[in-house]
């Protein structure tokens, strides 16, 4: 690291430190970095400003400010990665992800098995645009990717999927959120309802049509409404199990249909 034409490289805090590691090579004296000192000092969260944030080792762009990736998203993903190589080996599959943000689910999983194809619906077309953008970044074929924006399973009338994976919004309306999420992120991406369950619901509703006999949902929820989650999959599937995340919360309903 250079750290070259800072006055005291002993004054910046450590995500001013990642920042000046990740974005400009160690050089304090690059043009934007004091604007975006800035930018963090206001509370905006430090992957927006790098403009990227790393997972599963992919780099996945946040352009349009979609949801970032959190810890646990990338814990489960990893998890349904493992199974998905016990399961399918060397045979094809499809996956959709569903609600898709920045599309790292999806473009992990496509990045893990070249046998695979993946479908995304994500409701804004910017994040539609930035999702094309990651998976041409991480080296994806865009043969084996299909991005719409889309409503839910709108887009999607006729198609059929061996794994729906989604991480939807899930915080109940109301709850108070760290600032540097409640004011940056995406509120549409955040909030479901008074419950936080408004859109799992429409979820576990349409997804057995959506689904291969024998296909599975793995949906992302909330700690405080994980059972509830569970209940809204159990009257089409076949089973619907809890999983509890690398903090030991409950935080991943699937269903088995």
């Amino acid at each position: 690291m250079l750290y070259e034409n800072f006055m005291d490289v002993d004054t910046l805090d450590k995500e001013e430190r990642q920042l000046l590691e990740e974005k400009y090579a160690g050089d304090a004296g690059a043009a934007g970095f004091a604007d975006d000192r800035a930018r963090l000092a206001a509370g905006e969260p430090l992957a927006y400003v790098i403009g990227w944030q790393p997972f599963l080792g992919l780099k996945i762009w946040l352009d349009s400010k979609p949801l970032i990736p959190r810890p646990e998203t990338e814990w489960w993903t990893e998890e349904l990665i493992s199974y998905l190589k016990h399961r399918f080996t060397t045979d094809e599959f499809r996956l959709l992800d569903l609600c898709a943000g920045s599309g790292a689910i999806g473009i992990a999983i496509l990045k893990a098995f070249p046998n695979a194809r993946a479908s995304f619906g994500e409701i804004s077309e910017d994040h539609a645009e930035l999702i094309r953008k990651n998976l041409r970044e991480n080296g994806i074929d865009a043969a084996r990717a299909d991005v719409r924006a889309s409503d839910l399973f709108g887009a999607f009338a006729d198609e059929r999927y061996d794994i729906i994976a989604a991480n939807p919004p899930y915080v109940p309306e109301g709850r108070t959120l760290d600032a540097s999420v409640a004011e940056h992120e995406p509120h549409e991406a955040l909030y479901a309802g008074a419950d936080g369950l408004a859109i799992i619901e429409r979820i576990a509703a349409a997804a057995p049509d959506y689904l291969t006999p024998g296909g599975e949902a793995w949906i992302e929820c909330d700690s405080s409404n994980a059972a509830a989650a569970r209940t809204l999959l159990e009257p089409r599937a076949k089973r619907a199990e809890l999983r509890t995340d690398q903090y030991g919360r409950p935080r991943l309903v699937i269903g088995y249909y």
